[in-house]
């Protein structure tokens, strides 16, 4: 039985007069953006507030159904910014369908904590499209999604789709776009380029860099404990083991490659696991990891040479897991149905991008690496500058550019009624 927190819906006065206010409606608590809302509340050059949408919290842990268990990040998700959780009334909550979220007192909260602008966090939940509704021409509408074309149906689908998509879109003055693919996802949805402003995904690259050879030292002892040698190639796998990230993929690999220093590391769970498992059972050169929580990811990563993200999609709008390898030094390979892998892999310098119909360039970068390990060293060196790129800096500049320039060039009519 699962349990629930329930949150008073708080209201807060406006405390500093000159700064301006933005309200960030999302559905619940991520790692990947509560550092940067922390950031922008430390950088006090904007007043926020972040609407948590999904309106319930476990007590201990979410049941997350892509791992197939209950799962705590071991990282603080609500500390130092302001925050409420906003009833939801849904029959059953969760992100997971459109009627999942249902805030009828969302927008009425909003307007009471007089925003300057909203910064809303996808479309495709009931309350933040309603939401998106409610505001345009209000006040201005911020949005950040990371969808792609990648995936897109063809025929009809694909024209009634875009139909609604540009309806949808049309309430949004200025989207946050990720990287390119995102981009031009944005535009053949009918938003003009002056209306999109680059602020790239990111993760907390310091959390990943080395501090004073701790992570190396604690992955040196977990290679020597499952019988890696330094010889050998380790391939990691990190993620939910669940169809869309394909990795039976990497067992493919294996399998064309009959070199005992040739390893897989599986981290993770899901709805895969006992196919990955059975697979373990007959070829030792597969090691399963299990589930690791995010202060553990900088060893896992440390263990491998080559991380490698073979998602077939639907769905892999950008691939986080790319960032935290980067940040870790190592080099990375990404399929071409990967979303940030345009962005974040430079071909041939710090990984590939390959084509799942087509094994041949990640091969013969492997057969390569066995023969000269240094191979992939260079390029786990060079994935670590280039990750420098993608910060949580970057994306809070151009929110504040944002609220300090461009949303003074619009009338707009504030007489907000709920």
């Amino acid at each position: 039985m699962i349990c629930f927190i329930a949150f008073p819906v708080i209201t807060f006065a406006k405390t500093t007069i000159n700064l301006k206010r933005l309200a960030i409606i999302t559905s619940h608590p991520i790692q990947y953006n509560a550092p940067w809302f922390r950031l922008l509340a430390e950088r006090k050059k904007l007043a926020i507030m972040v609407f948590y949408t999904w309106g319930q919290l476990e007590q201990d842990a979410k049941y997350d159904p892509g791992f197939g268990e209950k799962v705590a990040w071991d990282i603080p998700l609500l500390e130092g910014y302001d925050f409420t959780f906003v009833k939801n009334t849904a029959t059953k909550p969760g992100t997971h369908h459109f009627k999942g979220i249902v805030n009828p007192t969302l927008n009425k909260e909003i307007k009471e904590w007089e925003p300057d602008a909203i910064l809303v966090f996808g479309w495709s939940f009931y309350s933040h499209l309603k939401c998106l509704r409610y505001f345009h021409k209000k006040m201005p509408v911020l949005f950040r999604g990371d969808s792609t074309l990648l995936d897109e149906d063809i025929g009809i689908k694909k024209n009634l789709r875009r139909l609604f998509l540009q309806w949808v879109y049309s309430h949004v003055d200025i989207a946050l776009y990720v990287g390119l693919n995102n981009k031009e996802y944005f535009l053949a949805n009918g938003l003009k380029p002056g209306q999109l402003l680059y602020a790239p995904h990111a993760i907390d690259n310091n959390r990943f860099a080395e501090p004073d050879d701790i992570y190396k030292a604690d992955a040196d002892i977990l290679r020597k404990n499952a019988g890696i040698q330094k010889e050998d190639i380790i391939l990691l796998f990190a993620g939910k083991l669940e169809e869309k990230k394909n990795p039976q993929f990497l067992i493919s690999l294996l399998k064309s490659v009959d070199d005992k220093r040739l390893k897989i590391i599986f981290v993770g769970t899901g709805e895969l696991m006992e196919t990955i498992q059975s697979a373990a059972a007959s070829d030792d050169r597969i090691l399963l990891m299990g589930f690791k929580n995010q202060q553990q990811m900088p060893v896992m990563y440390r263990v491998a040479d080559l991380f490698v993200l073979p998602s077939t999609g639907p769905g892999e709008t950008w691939g986080l897991a790319l960032n935290e390898a980067m940040a870790s030094g190592k080099a990375v390979i990404a399929s071409n149905k990967t979303g940030g892998a345009i962005n974040l892999v430079d071909e041939g310098i710090n990984g590939l991008i390959i084509d799942l119909k087509n094994n041949d360039k990640i091969l013969q970068l492997i057969q390569h690496s066995l023969i000269n390990k240094e191979i992939v060293l260079e390029m786990g060196r060079q994935s670590r500058l280039k990750i420098q790129s993608f910060t949580f800096n970057h994306i809070v500049n151009a929110i504040e550019d944002i609220m300090t320039n461009a949303i003074n060039s619009k009338p707009y009519n504030r007489e907000l009624v709920v």
